[in-house]
């Protein structure tokens, strides 16, 4: 049997499925994450430099690097393993340590990662976390732990995958600049698992950080946006004018539309990923199957509390700028109807004009024709006239007699002639 040829991208989109997997990790230890985004226009950015500053890392520990276009790395670096992660606007590094400090989120814990080379990353700190990992000590214990490391007034805590492990955090920024969370883990549970729901807590801090980008840009054009919907009121307001002033109006009313457009096409790519990363934060809080710890929130009912409006505040934001450019579109529609209608009528005004005096023209042409049949009949008759001369000299005719007699019949003759020719120019 011939071999079958495959797809060029068969083994890559197989290999894409398991290209990143969750991480062992084993109690105690911790994790700092690093998640590094452009200000601008990241979606595009040169990716080239994202990869020259990993493998800037991974040499100074002599680590292997990635396949060229790689947008995954897992390997270790020293005493420590090393995941990164390639997205569509951001890079994460993950650095997973065992052991945990002696003093719970040592800023020092940072250190993992060099601060000269972090001083030449290609981008801004997006959002950064220490995770912490111990075995779950005694309830009473852990209460105290939670209580003195995290905010109480913005702390969520739940059990999570069927009460493997206790998940807190308040997602504030602290004195170092990290976020905080601790994880306590239950007896028995594998390593996997235990990498899992890290991982979790990372991409549920990323994509919050991510999906906050839109209230941010809601912000930035709001004054803008209110200006140009108070435009627009005002412009539709004065569709009720003239013929001159509508044409105006229309104008105006053009150019609202494309400063709209032009907002939506800027806003667009923002709003549509606030949505992609609201999505994944939910779907990440989901699958952790939340169970309430100690009466308090759990990380669904933090989102549902502080986060949720935001989100509903963007998507308040997208649906109105929509709304405007459907508005100014309607409203430019029925303003271009009017003054196409006016025009028409103007139009047909100027027609009629012209009728009449095409009839004043065609009636001055008749009375010309008139005119020049009398000027060719004389000259004519005179000069038939001077024709028959010998004959009236001969038969003893007298001229005026000659010339009753030839008046008729020239007229007749010349006004036949230029009927003639007034029929064939038609």
């Amino acid at each position: 049997m011939a071999a079958l040829e495959d797809h060029p991208l068969r083994y890559a989109l197989a290999n894409e499925l398991h290209a990143r997997p969750f991480p062992a990790l084993t109690a105690p230890c911790h994790a700092v994450f690093l998640a590094i985004k452009q200000p601008n226009d990241a979606a595009s950015r040169d990716r080239g430099t994202d990869r020259a500053h990993l493998l800037e890392l991974l040499d100074r520990f002599g680590a292997a690097h990635p396949q060229p276009g790689a947008t995954h790395y897992f390997g270790e670096i020293g005493k420590h393993k090393l995941k990164w992660e390639s997205h569509t606007e951001f890079v994460t590094y993950t650095i997973f340590v065992d052991g945990v400090a002696n003093t719970p989120f040592d800023p020092a814990t940072f250190d993992v990662l060099p601060a000269d080379w972090l001083a030449k990353a290609p981008g801004a700190r997006m959002t950064s976390a220490m995770i912490r990992v111990e075995p779950q000590p005694s309830f009473d214990e852990m209460i105290d732990k939670i209580e003195t490391w995290f905010v109480p007034e913005s702390l969520a805590v739940s059990e999570v995958l069927d009460k493997s492990a206790v998940v807190a955090g308040d997602f504030r920024i602290d004195a170092a600049g990290h976020m905080r969370f601790a994880i306590f883990v239950a007896d028995g549970v594998g390593d996997r698992r235990v990498g899992r729901v890290l991982q979790r807590v990372t991409e549920i801090e990323t994509y919050k950080t991510m999906s906050m980008l839109g209230l941010a840009r809601v912000r930035a054009i709001g004054a803008q946006l209110g200006e140009l919907d108070s435009k627009l009121t005002e412009t539709v307001g004065n569709m009720r004018g003239d013929t001159a002033q509508a044409e105006d109006t229309l104008r105006a009313l053009l150019e609202v539309s494309a400063d709209l457009e032009g907002l939506v096409a800027k806003t667009s790519f923002r709003f549509g990923a606030t949505n992609a990363y609201e999505a994944l934060v939910n779907q990440r809080i989901e699958v952790l199957r939340e169970e309430r710890f100690d009466g308090r929130q759990t990380y669904g009912e933090f989102m549902m509390r502080r986060f949720d409006p935001a989100m509903r505040t963007v998507k308040a934001t997208e649906r109105r700028m929509s709304l405007m450019a459907d508005r100014a579109t309607r409203a430019a529609e029925l303003l271009r109807t009017r003054v196409d209608v006016e025009r028409q009528t103007q139009n047909q005004k100027l027609l009629e004009s012209m009728d009449q005096r095409a009839d004043l023209q065609l009636r001055l042409q008749k009375t010309v024709e008139g005119l020049s049949v009398v000027a060719i009949s004389y000259y004519a008759v005179n000069l038939t006239l001077y024709l028959l001369g010998p004959v009236s000299y001969e038969g003893d005719v007298p001229k005026s007699v000659l010339t009753a007699v030839v008046t008729p019949l020239v007229v007749l003759a010349v006004w036949y002639l230029v009927r003639r020719i007034r029929r064939s120019m038609e």
